[in-house]
């Protein structure tokens, strides 16, 4: 479903072997699985961890991580302003604060407005403002169809939630961060610790 989405830029794919070099001397653990998403990765340790009782904090650029905010996982968002980066940690209070939505609505409002960089379609016409005034009134997108002869929105709004059921579902399914992609984690192996100095002197030399 990501068929249009622009391929990594040559500079950046020759140099990501070089960044897993530089990580492994830093001793740092590289956990990824050809077929799987990076988030799909995040939200699988975010729920290993919760069920070993360990605290998230997740450090990525990408919103849709908002749908694995919880009481025992955070999200970090960087941004850069005038070449100061500063990050603030999402937490459910914080996510009803900024955006009054919890952390599963994240989903249900992608499923309506779509996501042009991933490829999800959404319901046709239905943008922002209207996506989130729905979810606001409605909490989930099952509740808005459920509710679709009496919504309180215009004619045309509900014309084109009927004409795109279908694709508000499909968008639903693939906003839906997957959370169970087999892999493991080796706990004792991702404690903090020494880099190896010499090996990383070679590769930075």
């Amino acid at each position: 479903y990501k068929g249009t989405r622009k391929k990594m830029p040559d500079e950046l794919a020759e140099q990501m072997p070089i960044i897993k070099d530089v990580l492994r001397a830093m001793n740092i653990p590289i956990l990824e699985l050809k077929g799987y998403e990076a988030d799909d990765i995040l939200g699988t340790i975010a729920k290993k961890n919760t069920e070993n009782g360990i605290f998230t904090y997740l450090l990525t650029g990408d919103k849709d991580s908002f749908q694995l905010i919880s009481d025992t996982t955070s999200v970090i968002i960087p941004t850069t302003k005038m070449g100061k980066t500063e990050y603030t940690t999402y937490t459910p209070e914080l996510l009803m604060e900024k955006l009054s939505i919890e952390p599963y609505q994240v989903i249900h409002i992608k499923s309506l407005m779509g996501d042009s960089s991933d490829n999800i379609p959404g319901v046709k016409g239905i943008g922002e403002k209207t996506a989130y005034s729905l979810i606001w009134e409605y909490a989930t997108l099952e509740n808005i169809y459920n509710n679709i002869e009496n919504l309180n929105t215009s004619a045309k709004v509900k014309e084109k939630l009927e004409n795109d059921k279908e694709m508000a579902f499909l968008s639903k399914e693939l906003a839906t961060i997957n959370k169970d992609v087999p892999i493991e984690i080796d706990y004792e192996d991702s404690r903090n610790s020494e880099v190896n100095k010499q090996e990383l002197y070679e590769i930075f030399k």
